[in-house]
């Protein structure tokens, strides 16, 4: 019989909490009631409704007991807040485990990137990792709190909107290796002091580091330089990743060929060709994190490789999808789940190198946390899109008005106010042998886009 994840004794120790109708062992812990599995132990955190006014339902549906800050009817462990009670619980998960740990950062690429370095982990042994983007002051207490006693190697991704908010969370990780993927104009309006801010504020994952811990840093970006000083000052040992001769591991060429790429790269003098199913640009130089952060977790590097070559593109982060309409197919890429000036300018270099039988369209919504910048950024998206010789556009939204503005009028596909009004647009206006990319942020809502032009599939119709 498996080791339960938690004892209703250990969570009570943990948690400084009192046990009420126990004994109970849990295999899980959840903080949504509508996705708790049986066993789960339901935490009733605050937030907009009351946790626990979830909590009959969770326990209804299999929670084995709830952490709770007031009793509830059922096996409960009574504390005085929940959410410091979950930060305890994620601190003795980390104490009681000999798991090594690396937590990943960056304005662009940290999902992608954790979930790739976690495929590697899986490979190499008994893991962990966080899950979708759970990666603010809930979700990596929670990730911790999951994880199992005898993890051999965990992954977390850690986010933030603002300064000191990275801080915590990387001590409450307290890893062993930290990545940043990169730094640029991301929530830059929560930063007076602009993108340095920014740089500063994924900076301060190096709070966490153990000592004698390793930094993997991108030597391509403009913030490098500092960023490697702030590593130094906690005395980590930097790795870095670029084109660059200096880089140790310097990518040297990244060739599309039939949907997936080949990446050559030189590693610590060692070349090496591989191939990926990410076929973004931007995965040059991820790749090469992914590659350093499992070497400085002790995973092979030929267990890195395989990992690297089997990952395919998340949902909304460059997935692909080959949609059949009357007269042939199109191309759709999935880009809806996040959008700033890096990601979207790296996506349009993208689309402009693949060959497209048909027309480069593109789909677009806001992007957000931009600031007084927002209207500059928006409009500066026209150039690369003439580089990458995109033939239509379609935008939504009142950030990207200032992009439309900017087309030139053979350009302009359809604008509209809102993502849901653009959908029918764009797929009213898709052609077999077309290439069709939507991008945008999450909260401009994209993926109605997205999902609209997946929609269109008639694959699975019958005759």
């Amino acid at each position: 019989m498996a080791e339960p994840l938690w004892t209703s004794d250990e969570i009570g120790a943990a948690t400084g909490g009192r046990v009420v109708a126990g004994p109970f062992a849990v295999s899980g812990v959840s903080i949504d009631s509508r996705s708790v599995e049986p066993g789960d132990l339901f935490v009733a955190l605050a937030g907009a409704r009351d946790g626990h006014e979830f909590a009959a339902g969770a326990l209804a549906s299999g929670a084995a007991a709830v952490l709770a800050r007031k009793p509830v009817q059922g096996p409960h462990v009574l504390v005085e807040d929940t959410l410091g009670a979950l930060e305890k619980l994620g601190v003795a998960a980390r104490d009681r485990s000999p798991a090594r740990r690396a937590a990943i950062t960056g304005s662009v690429g940290k999902t992608s990137v954790t979930q790739a370095v976690a495929a590697g982990l899986a490979l190499a042994g008994r893991w962990h990792s966080s899950v979708k983007s759970y990666n603010n002051h809930i979700g990596v207490p929670l990730t911790l709190a999951r994880m199992p006693r005898d993890t051999e190697r965990a992954v977390f991704e850690i986010g933030m909107n603002h300064a000191d908010e990275i801080g915590p969370l990387s001590r409450f990780v307290q890893p062993d290796v930290v990545a940043i993927t990169t730094v640029g104009p991301v929530h830059i309006e929560n930063f007076p002091n602009g993108e340095r801010g920014v740089a500063l504020a994924k900076a301060e994952i190096f709070q966490g580091l153990k000592p004698g811990g390793v930094a993997v840093l991108n030597a391509d970006n403009v913030w490098f330089d500092l960023l490697r000083e702030e590593a130094g000052k906690v005395g980590a040992r930097v790795r870095s990743f670029g084109t660059g001769e200096d880089a140790d591991a310097r990518l040297l060429a990244f060739e599309p060929a039939d949907g997936r790429v080949r990446v050559r790269a030189l590693v610590d003098g060692e070349t090496l060709s591989f191939p990926l199913r990410q076929t973004g640009l931007h995965w040059g130089l991820n790749s090469l994190c992914v590659l350093l952060t499992l070497e400085a977790m002790d995973v092979s590097r030929d267990t890195a490789l395989a990992a690297l070559e089997g990952f395919a593109p998340l949902a909304g982060r460059g997935a692909e999808k080959t949609v059949a309409i009357p007269g042939g197919v199109f191309t759709l890429i999935d880009e809806s789940y996040n959008a700033n000036p890096i990601s979207m300018e790296a996506a349009f270099r993208t689309l402009g190198a693949r060959a497209a039988p048909g027309r480069r369209i593109v789909a677009l919504t806001d992007m957000l946390e931009l600031g007084e910048q927002a209207p500059s950024f928006h409009a500066g998206l026209a150039a690369p899109i003439e580089a990458a010789d995109v033939d239509l556009v379609f935008a939504a939204g009142p950030m990207m008005k200032s992009l439309w503005d900017a087309l030139p009028p053979t350009r302009r596909g359809g604008y509209a106010e809102t993502a849901a009004q653009l959908a029918p647009l764009v797929a009213s206006a898709v052609e077999p042998g077309d290439l069709v990319m939507v991008k945008g942020s999450n909260g401009s809502r994209a993926g109605v886009i997205a999902a609209a032009l997946a929609a269109l599939d008639h694959a699975g119709d019958k005759a």
